[in-house]
């Protein structure tokens, strides 16, 4: 692929897809590109640096003159332009593989991984690198605050990446992370999710297993030691191993935990750190991100003086606004784990009077009933919860679609004050017509839920000026 200049991108306007574009271009390569939805920030980015893009799929976006086609991994067979590629014989790569020919080999490869945990991570980890004077290149699915942006790419021999188990592309099942040369790989947790490409918690473990298959024996696998699914997974790894977490036997031990307000402090080896971050799930993250920093060639100097910058992440516990006395919180929690440790963080962090979560089934795996029980036992430990309608449900056969109604129902039967409001609107209204001072209302979603925050937000204002 090295001799190749002239690169189309289907699907350009994707966060990673674009930002590799933008790089690809700033190499020296011809780049081209085309999507769907074509609109700021992500168009007026691309075009400040020269990417020509064009709205929609048609085949003859694709240049006459084009060496590789570059598919996304949002683009399905029925693309008009990824059916063009086909005919033609073109050559066609996904994304990974652009990234691995030309951005990650020869490189020091961090990969976080993990179901829950891994933007996190890796935007702790891109941050420690840089305040040490790294500038390391990182491609993470968030946007880190310090860095204000979700990829980029240096000179520098280090990179950052989050690395997701979700498939490549349609042509290429194989988890993304594989195709990243890892020289450290961190595994947070293994769960089941991604109900549309897994069957079961057994597939998910074994792609897991093929990834520590390829950290070499320079490297090292940082796995969570208080998982079952991490332990069973790291057994017989080719790979060297090193466990990390609060159980007696784990090689690293994560110790003296203390919260205070927003910040977490914990010792490891000996070294005590400080992370303006609440909650046990943030301490393991940190800790992950410390022992990689570490193993990187890092002092606990450097490490300690990254951690208390870090400014967080956009979408995770991110505070929206506070209104008539209520704050709004937007986070990304979008599994039942994770909904439990965001009701964790944010009970530690804001002691709210009543803690509101409004919950939107988007996902592939939660808009299907597989997490129908464990969703209402999440929700459950809420004082107030919402669930709206699930997002293109026509998509989910009835029999195995999320029945929002019924988990409402079974919140209720556990105790806790639930409803389901098929859109934004009613819930926007039943909110503002009952939270109270001191109330926290967190939006759990991975999508942009209709711009609810800011409706929440502007209808509480609207209240107290009536």
């Amino acid at each position: 692929m090295s001799e190749k200049k002239n690169f189309h991108f289907v699907g350009v306007c994707g966060t990673a897809m674009g930002s590799v574009a933008a790089a690809m271009k700033n190499r020296g390569y011809r780049v081209t590109g085309s999507d769907e939805n074509v609109y700021p920030p992500m168009s007026t980015f691309l075009e400040s640096q020269g990417v020509e893009i064009t709205a929609g799929f048609t085949a003859g976006n694709i240049p006459e003159d084009t060496d590789v086609i570059v598919i996304g991994n949002a683009i399905s067979r029925g693309n008009e332009e990824a059916e063009a590629a086909l005919d033609r014989k073109l050559l066609y790569v996904s994304l990974p593989e652009v990234l691995k020919e030309h951005f990650l080999r020869g490189k020091r490869n961090l990969v976080m991984t993990g179901t829950h945990g891994k933007t996190t991570t890796s935007s702790i980890l891109t941050w420690l690198l840089e305040s040490a004077g790294a500038n390391p290149s990182h491609m993470i699915g968030g946007i880190p605050t310090n860095m204000g942006e979700g990829a980029r790419f240096t000179d520098s021999e280090f990179v950052v990446l989050e690395g997701d188990e979700y498939d490549t592309a349609f042509f290429d099942k194989r988890s993304k992370f594989l195709h990243y040369l890892p020289e450290v790989v961190v595994v947070n947790n293994i769960e089941f999710d991604h109900a549309d490409i897994y069957d079961s918690i057994e597939d998910i473990k074994l792609t897991f297993r093929r990834l520590l298959n390829i950290v070499p024996r320079s490297g090292m696998a940082f796995i969570n030691g208080d998982d079952p699914n991490c332990l069973e997974v790291a057994d017989g790894a080719p790979s060297p191993i090193t466990k990390v977490g609060f159980a007696d036997d784990c090689d690293v031990k994560i110790e003296g935990v203390e919260y205070e307000g927003e910040n977490s402090s914990f010792t490891l080896n000996g070294e005590r750190y400080t992370i303006p971050m609440s909650g046990e799930f943030n301490v393991r993250n940190a800790a992950m991100a410390v022992c990689s920093a570490l193993f990187s060639g890092f002092s606990a100097d450097e490490i300690r003086k990254g951690l208390l910058g870090f400014l967080g992440i956009a979408r995770r516990q991110q505070l929206r606004g506070v209104e008539r006395g209520v704050k709004v919180v937007d986070d990304f929690a979008h599994h039942p784990t994770a909904i439990n440790l965001a009701v964790d963080a944010l009970r530690q962090k804001y002691s709210p009077k009543d803690l509101w979560v409004i919950f939107e089934p988007r996902s592939n795996t939660t808009r299907r009933n597989i997490f129908q029980k464990e969703l209402a036992s999440a929700l459950a430990r809420a004082d107030k919860a919402i669930v709206a309608g699930v997002p293109d449900a026509s998509k989910v056969e009835e029999a195995d679609r999320l029945s929002p109604q019924t988990l409402i129902n079974d919140v209720n039967a556990r105790g806790t004050d639930g409803w389901f409001f098929e859109t934004v609107d009613e819930i926007v209204e039943h909110v503002s017509d009952n939270v109270k001072e001191g109330d926290v209302i967190a939006v759990l979603s991975n999508g942009g839920f209709g711009g609810i925050h800011d409706k929440i937000l502007n209808s509480l204002k609207l209240s107290v000026n009536a």
